[in-house]
């Protein structure tokens, strides 16, 4: 594999920003960080000044380019991965739907298989499933299929999990449904459990989170609204510290204010940028399929028939460039949203999600608007609209 040097970049790290630094790439890995013009022998390529970040990480993603996670099509997936690096995603978390349990089945057992075979420098990589459902409320299905929801159980859990091989990392659930605080005692050590699509109270909440709950998924969005009586889910997710919530940062799901409010009480540490993506991402207006319901995509726009939203056609650097705007922000305090915040939360933070000595050289450079002039999969350059090299 090529060994190289990308120098005269703005390389952001866990512990500073180097102005015109340059990172060493040695069989798929950083090998070396450094400050100032790189003298040594390796081939160098010239950032000219862009923004050098870790790879983004995705933990809430059903599809995008016409792929789905519950398609359960191998091929589908490769798609999906290798076009996800033109929106300098890495790696993600491929997302499940309130299904029927065949359905489901399907999609865990090809997510598990296409792991096994896929190419690691010609595509993002699928670090774990996120079940996002079919754990959930009836009351707050959102754009989830209310004929499967059902109960959560230690026994169904285990079941999907086996047949997961190990791989969900993420289950959304509904705190306050019976079932939820059994299974959530008997995995909360194993799996991440992010309170959603639900109707729990903000005390509901706090006890779940006192069991072993530490996220909450897309909020503002199928969960209890905050008033000043009775906070609900969004109180709970702002005022709870061991709780981290990601966001959909499209303008669409939530008003740029709401944005800023979540990123001001919750930090830039516990803060994670999402897309919550359905195939319709990087594809024409129309009409698309989402968990066998339909959905009308125009404009930025997603929804059913009954006007709510269907997931998003988001694009991580587009996220990033509007979670920017609407904090107001720099890029030094933010960009660990899209990257280590989730690295750490999957524990693969000693591989993935920041730019240090030893990681996988997954790495995404960004103009100032955030469109990505390169990503590169473990060493691999992949180039798109803005060329650098």
């Amino acid at each position: 594999m090529a060994e190289y040097v990308i120098e005269n970049g703005r390389i952001y790290t866990e512990y500073e920003t180097i102005e015109k630094g340059y990172l060493i790439i040695k069989a798929g890995k950083i090998a070396g960080v450094g400050k100032g013009k790189y003298e040594g022998e390796l081939t160098t390529y010239d950032a000219q000044g862009h923004h050098v970040l870790p790879g983004f990480i995705d933990i809430h993603i059903h599809g995008g380019y016409g792929e789905d996670a519950m398609d359960a099509s191998e091929d589908g997936l490769q798609h999906l991965a290798k076009s996800l690096l033109s929106e300098g995603t890495t790696s993600f978390l491929a997302t499940t739907m309130t299904q029927s349990d065949d359905n489901i089945t399907k999609a865990l057992k090809t997510i598990v298989s296409y792991q096994s075979k896929h190419d690691k420098y010609q595509a993002a990589d699928i670090v774990g499933i996120h079940l996002e459902g079919p754990f959930i409320s009836e009351h707050k299905v959102g754009a989830q299929n209310p004929e499967f929801v059902q109960r959560p159980s230690i026994e169904k859990v285990r079941q999907f999990q086996s047949i997961a091989n190990g791989q969900i990392k993420v289950i959304t659930f509904a705190p306050e449904v019976t079932g939820a605080e059994e299974t959530l005692n008997a995995f909360h050590d194993k799996i991440k459990f992010s309170i959603g699509h639900t109707v729990a109270t903000y005390d509901e909440v706090n006890k779940a989170v006192s069991q072993g709950a530490k996220h909450v998924t897309h909020l503002y969005n199928a969960g209890t609204a905050f008033e000043h009586r009775e906070p609900g889910v969004f109180g709970a997710a702002w005022t709870n510290d061991a709780l981290s919530t990601e966001l959909i940062v499209d303008g669409i799901h939530s008003h740029p204010a709401a944005v800023k409010i979540a990123f001001k009480q919750k930090g830039n540490e516990q803060f994670f940028l999402i897309t919550d993506a359905m195939r319709a991402k990087g594809m024409p207006d129309g009409e698309y399929d989402l968990g066998g319901q339909n959905v009308h995509v125009q404009g930025a726009e997603a929804r059913l028939a009954s006007g709510a939203l269907a997931g998003s056609i988001l694009k991580m650097n587009e996220g990033l460039n509007n979670l920017l705007k609407y904090t107001g922000e720099p890029l030094e305090k933010v960009w660990r949203v899209t990257s280590l915040n989730q690295a750490i939360a999957l524990n693969i933070d000693h591989q993935k999600g920041s730019l240090s000595v030893g990681k996988d050289a997954d790495i995404v450079i960004l103009d100032d608007d955030q469109q990505v002039c390169a990503t590169i999969k473990e060493g691999e350059i992949h180039q798109f609209v803005k060329r650098l090299f």
